[in-house]
């Protein structure tokens, strides 16, 4: 049986990246014409209907999560290139930096965004039925499909969950830029990967969850800044964060041989 982690960590990478990326030309271009709040709706559809096919050519189509995520990358990426010139879209109205900008108790509106999506997770995975359905898909296929689970409604569902959390991502990043540029975030694949790794979710799949990630993206957020201000150059960085990431494999694996 395949491999679960296809579909839990590596899959949804490219997804995205490609999402992000759709949702916020897609936001930019709207707000031109129609206000920031049409836009915000356009990039969210958008990441949900790139979501949507992803996971229809995975759980229905049969295609590997690698090259079904991969592929609609490339796709996406090509589309975005050939119709903005690979041109950031700007001047953006006035009220995508004020909704960066904003902020309550001194919190910004990126982060109060991140605190809710957090939560929502946490809550749909921990307190939900369709919560445990995912992890029991995630662990082990065959045997949640005998066990009565749709195996490709939660698949399909969870690649939708994926593409609308990635196109959140790319409307705070133009919320933030005040562009929309359709090649930022091109190491978000790599950074997305790193963060679930170093969090502690394993490769075999079926067990994690949002604490982990968390702690990831965290270490990777002060990986990162002492790179900075320490002056290590942006070309060294990715290869500091991919050596980061086979050290947390190679830790994983040494301590599931130990355990044997």
């Amino acid at each position: 049986m395949r491999d679960a982690a296809d579909d839990r960590v590596g899959g949804f990478q490219p997804l995205r990246r490609g999402c992000a990326a759709a949702a916020r030309c897609a936001a930019a271009l709207v707000s031109l014409h129609s206000g920031v709040a049409a836009g915000l709706v356009a990039g969210l559809v958008t990441g949900l209907v790139a979501g949507l096919a992803n996971g229809v050519l995975i759980a229905r189509v049969g295609i590997n999560p690698f090259v079904a995520t991969f592929g609609t990358q490339a796709v996406v990426t090509g589309l975005l290139f050939a119709a903005t010139n690979a041109a950031p879209i700007a001047p953006l109205p006035d009220g995508w930096s004020n909704l960066g900008l904003f902020e309550i108790g001194g919190v910004s509106f990126a982060s109060l965004v991140f605190i809710v999506v957090i939560a929502a997770v946490l809550v749909l995975l921990r307190l939900t039925e369709f919560g445990r359905h995912i992890y029991a898909v995630g662990s082990n296929k065959e045997g949640a499909r005998r066990a009565g689970i749709r195996v490709s409604g939660v698949l399909v569902a969870v690649y939708a969950i994926g593409g609308l959390t990635a196109a959140i991502a790319g409307l705070m990043l133009v919320s933030i830029s005040g562009i929309g540029s359709p090649s930022a975030g091109t190491q978000w694949a790599l950074m997305s990967i790193a963060a679930v790794i170093i969090g502690g979710t394993p490769l075999t799949g079926g067990v994690g969850g949002v604490s982990s990630a968390v702690i990831g993206i965290l270490s990777l957020t002060v990986l990162t800044n002492a790179l900075n201000l320490y002056g290590v150059s942006a070309y060294w960085q990715p290869a500091l964060t991919g050596a980061a990431v086979l050290g947390a494999v190679g830790f994983e694996a040494f301590r599931r041989l130990r355990k044997r």
